[in-house]
């Protein structure tokens, strides 16, 4: 059959600039070579199961579940291979709760938003995930700033007070930085590094975190105070996660609250169908309506993007700004996510 369509001369497959005759290659698979190179398979330390066992780091899961052992004593089990202290386990079940709910917040709001378009709750439950930012759960950008830091202060023998003044330097608007305006008036943030405190857990992490707030109350221009990023992130890595499981187990407790959303949405409010919502026009704050312009005036309506001048550029420019959804309010630039998260390659 190749032989055929070489003779057809399909585009330049017959040219003999190529490295290979077309017409001759080889149909179908290339066998397997079991001599120099196994089969593929996942390998995995982390679990194993078969029809009477699942074994997590080497514990059968319906022994620790007999013997007593809860979720927060078998998440240490799965990301850290260990039987957590009494103290420790107590911690993360405070760390959960404390995280567990967060009212109608933008990823409660979006497991609503999904909710009414009749999808499942699982899809839901991903989607609020998924509206977790830098602003907003960046327990990965907290805790490689972290761990950055302490490095530095090791490595160049600096102390702690010295490092988080240079760390508050460099990152004060840094919405990861776990110190903020958003909890003036709210305790809860400095109750979990308390509860920390009292149970014995409280470490490095903890104790750099405090001098961050302090120097972030010396050199911000606003009132700010530790907030439930800066408290949550720094507990999790004084029980010894990584930011990495720290975004994951936060990011798994919020999924059950958003899915306590969806099911709420779902019974109190019927599905909204393609089409169907309506957006009133008091909802709307653009253009007046305007009559679309007949074709033949349409010279005297358009007006080119381009401007000749800088003068002219300017002025355009400030007029786009005014046009909320065109992009050109965000003043910011978008940084490259992996320096935030310490991942090197954007798409890992």
């Amino acid at each position: 059959m190749g032989e055929g369509n070489n003779k057809r001369g399909i585009g330049n497959l017959d040219s003999p600039e190529l490295p290979y005759d077309y017409g001759k290659r080889e149909y179908g698979t290339v066998p397997l070579d079991h001599e120099n190179r196994a089969p593929f398979q996942w390998v995995s330390e982390v679990a194993y199961k078969n029809v009477h066992r699942i074994v997590v780091r080497g514990y059968d899961t319906t022994e620790l579940m007999e013997e007593g052992y809860g979720v927060p004593d078998v998440l240490f089990v799965t990301y850290q291979s260990r039987i957590p202290l009494e103290e420790e386990s107590r911690l993360l079940d405070y760390v959960m709760i404390m995280a567990l709910e967060d009212g109608l917040s933008a990823p409660a709001a979006i497991s609503r938003i999904v909710a009414q378009s009749k999808t499942f709750l699982t899809q839901a439950a991903g989607a609020s995930i998924l509206a977790f930012g830098h602003a907003y759960g960046a327990y990965v950008a907290f805790g490689t700033r972290l761990n950055t830091y302490l490095q530095k202060s090791k490595d160049e023998g600096k102390s702690l007070t010295e490092v988080a003044e240079l760390l508050v330097k460099e990152n004060l608007e840094d919405e990861s930085l776990g110190v903020s305006g958003l909890m003036l008036k709210d305790p809860a943030a400095k109750r979990m590094i308390a509860k920390a405190e009292t149970l014995g857990v409280a470490g490095e992490y903890i104790a750099l975190t405090k001098e961050i707030v302090r120097a972030a109350q010396r050199l911000s221009a606003e009132p700010v105070d530790l907030d439930m990023l800066g408290a949550t992130g720094a507990t999790m890595m004084d029980l010894g996660f990584s930011p990495e499981a720290t975004w994951g187990i936060m990011a798994c407790t919020r999924a059950i609250a958003a899915g306590a959303h969806f099911i709420e949405e779902v019974e109190r409010a019927p599905h909204s169908r393609t089409g169907q919502a309506l957006t009133p026009r008091e909802d709307y704050d653009g253009p007046e309506d305007r009559e679309v312009p007949d074709l033949e005036e349409r010279a005297r309506n358009a007006r080119a993007a381009q401007t000749q001048t800088v003068d002219e550029w300017k002025k355009a420019f400030e007029e786009r700004k005014r046009i909320y959804g065109s992009g050109y309010s965000i003043i910011e630039e978008i940084e490259d996510p992996s320096e935030k998260t310490g991942i090197k390659k954007v798409g890992r």
